[in-house]
């Protein structure tokens, strides 16, 4: 069988592709190995799909985005921004709100946004084969001819869509990266990004009990000009530490160096110890509860006999000694949780090897890279999402357009 265009990944940006190209007039096929259709889309946050958001600013992308050359996005995003999906949703009549930091979220379920995708495809006459597998690509003179589980197709252009090796019980494979390689086109080192961090036993032996708490932070890792930071909420796993600061981190963060976490960003906790000094007739350890969790507390003063002497007995060194010690927690973890827990792939597809404009490979006539294949990682809230709109946006307008 021919088509005009084979789109090989189901996801949101396979999807999405699809469905803009369909709508464009081309014939397309849209090839997914996985017996769900979007099943990312299914379970992201928390199941109502944290689709895009508002904050983006596509004219600096670097404030949201990680890549080799984190201007690459650039072009994909100015021209189809969150506003530009936020009209096709409200096209459809989902319901969305804004839940935290212009995150937007489904009101009801992320089968709506599903529901919205499978339907623009509807719309563009695309046909799809779930589940189908690719066994071999080839390149000749009639395009691009692909070995499926339901026989041979050919196509002038092939589009891959196929994310990266996040969340593997869900059916995540290198196979996109592989084809890459195939063609010539080279690959940032992937590793797992948006993940909660792990440490060894012996360091977390003594924080694993506060496991479940959940509390506000500054976190930060890097050094000199290069450190990046995020307020944010932090939670305790028995691991190690999780929750939306630990995940932005983690994509900056690197094997070997520390973390930096003040665990009180609001709070002057030195002043208002040693004030609570002056009048105060509790415990250090009941006036440490006043200003962070108790649990935390408890934790942190541990065994030590200082936490059970009035306030008026605590020597202000030990007061400001306590304070920077929770106001700069330094931690180095032992790793990350990996790709089983991972949100995204950090890494992919090089970018200097496509374009901008259209995602094509610069040296392979009709071959394009979109999605989470790419090497284009978005901060946690959103923007994931956003640059798979996107980029496949700018790929399906480009389809279609081979010299002859």
């Amino acid at each position: 069988m021919r088509f005009d265009v084979v789109i090989v990944g189901a996801g949101a940006a396979g999807l999405f592709c699809a469905g803009v190209a369909g709508q464009r007039g081309l014939r397309v096929l849209l090839i997914d190995h996985s017996v769900k259709v979007a099943e990312k889309i299914r379970i992201s946050g928390g199941g109502r799909a944290n689709f895009t958001n508002r904050d983006l600013d596509a004219s600096a992308p670097q404030q949201h985005f990680l890549s080799d050359n984190p201007a690459f996005c650039r072009s994909a995003l100015a021209r189809y921004t969150p506003q530009d999906f936020i009209t096709l949703l409200r096209q459809h009549g989902v319901g969305f709100h804004e839940k935290h930091k212009g995150q937007l979220f489904c009101d009801r379920s992320a089968e709506d946004l599903i529901d919205v995708l499978l339907a623009e495809c509807a719309s563009g006459g695309v046909q799809r084969w779930q589940p189908c597998r690719v066994q071999e690509v080839r390149y000749g003179s009639g395009g691009y001819e692909l070995d499926t589980d339901l026989g041979p197709v050919t196509a002038p252009e092939l589009v891959v869509a196929t994310g990266g090796l996040s969340i593997p019980k869900i059916g995540a494979t290198d196979w996109g990266h592989r084809l890459a390689q195939q063609f010539g086109l080279r690959i940032v080192e992937l590793r797992p990004a948006l993940v909660p961090l792990v440490f060894d036993e012996d360091t977390w032996q003594s924080h694993s009990h506060l496991a479940g708490l959940a509390l506000p932070v500054r976190i930060e890792t890097g050094a000199a000009k290069a450190v990046t930071r995020f307020d944010e909420d932090l939670l305790f796993t028995h691991r190690g530490l999780s929750g939306p600061a630990v995940l932005q981190i983690s994509s900056y963060w690197h094997s070997g160096t520390p973390i930096h976490i003040n665990l009180a960003p609001t709070e002057e906790l030195v002043g208002a110890l040693k004030r609570a000094k002056q009048s105060s007739r509790k415990l250090l350890a009941n006036e440490l509860s006043a200003l962070v969790p108790a649990r935390l507390a408890d934790a942190w003063l541990g065994a030590d006999p200082i936490a059970q002497r009035a306030m008026a007995d605590v020597p202000d060194r030990a007061l400001q000694q306590l304070a920077d010690r929770l106001h700069r927690w330094t931690l180095m973890p032992s790793g990350t949780e990996g790709y089983r827990k991972a949100e995204v792939t950090a890494g992919g597809v090089n970018t200097q090897d496509l374009s901008s404009q259209s995602l094509q490979a610069r040296q392979q006539p009709g071959l394009y890279f979109i999605g989470e294949v790419v090497d284009v990682t978005g901060w946690l809230g959103g923007y994931n999402f956003q640059w798979a709109w996107a980029s496949a946006h700018a790929c399906a307008m480009a389809l279609g357009r081979l010299p002859g």
